[in-house]
């Protein structure tokens, strides 16, 4: 039964980092903004649902939803000063948005009870199950949630509006001469990519009932970062089975401490040796990722003049 529940957890973390995944992707693949800050909206959507169920007694719907709806207002806000930058530029500003949620989190206690964390977050229709089988439904719901999500990002990413924003990515000088506001279009994308990054960071709070700061270092972004470059960037696709193959590093090595002499820094260490060593094979070996993505061609036909 262990196993079982081991398994249970990894299929979970799993699910929660596909969506981060998704929602990094979307930003880097898709649009092209590098974001090295995008734990902060992680965090954002955790504390945002966790303070509203267990300080303002709203109900866990509306906790969900409100923590969506900050993540996207955070992403708004973040881009207006940012918008205009370049990408060198970009990166630097949202690392730096990043660290000050994370240290807001950490000081304002008065709101987030500060590094002592929110404690004691409810988790939806608990009293349905057993404490036995609660966590497979709550998996079930992280899929179901997953599913959702992709369906919807593969609805944008292919509607004209997607097209857009590989224009933005692959030459923005172009899309600017056709008339675009890539502008607007970019403060799009981040309020997107904000809400699905909120919509994670809501169903970690609520699955784990306890956050504090320290679940939200910037080593998360860097593991965010690690699934898009395995998994593929610019398809939904390779965001998710980037977070299968870095998740299975990140969480089943935390479990085989009492089977190798080692000591457990020894291997949280050697863990992000592994995957700095994975991101670098793929570097030099597989830039595309283990899933290529598919750029459409069009075939322009001539017409023969007689």
């Amino acid at each position: 039964m262990p196993v079982i529940y081991f398994l249970i957890y990894l299929l979970t973390m799993i699910g929660i980092y596909s969506l981060l995944a998704m929602s990094l992707n979307f930003q880097v693949g898709f649009t092209g903004l590098i974001n090295f800050g995008q734990v902060a909206f992680f965090c954002i959507g955790a504390y945002a649902s966790s303070l509203l169920v267990t300080k303002a007694g709203a109900p866990l719907i509306l906790g969900f939803v409100g923590g969506m709806a900050l993540s996207g207002l955070f992403g708004y806000i973040i881009s207006i000063p940012t918008k205009s930058l370049k990408a060198d530029y970009w990166a630097i500003a949202t690392l730096a948005g990043g660290e000050v949620v994370r240290l807001l989190a950490l000081n304002e206690g008065w709101l987030t009870e500060g590094p002592f964390g929110v404690m004691s977050i409810p988790q939806p229709l608990r009293w349905l199950f057993s404490k036995d089988s609660y966590p497979l439904f709550y998996l079930f719901l992280i899929a179901a949630c997953v599913l959702i999500i992709y369906f919807v990002l593969s609805l944008l990413t292919n509607s004209p509006f997607g097209r857009n924003l590989k224009a933005i990515r692959d030459e923005e000088d172009l899309c600017l001469s056709l008339g675009k506001n890539t502008r607007k279009l970019k403060l799009q994308a981040m309020v997107v990519a904000g809400m699905v990054a909120g919509l994670a960071g809501a169903l970690f709070a609520h699955y784990i009932t306890y956050i504090s700061p320290e679940n939200f270092k910037p080593i998360e972004t860097f593991l965010m970062w690690a699934m898009i470059i395995v998994g593929g960037r610019g398809n939904h696709l390779g965001a998710i089975l980037g977070a299968v193959v870095i998740q299975l590093f990140n969480v089943s090595t935390r479990f085989i401490g009492g089977y190798v002499p080692l000591g457990s820094d020894t291997m949280a260490a050697l863990r992000m040796v592994i995957i700095g060593l994975l991101i670098v094979l793929f570097l030099l070996y597989a830039p595309e990722g283990l899933i290529r993505e598919r750029k459409k061609v069009y075939h322009l036909k001539r017409k023969h003049i007689e």
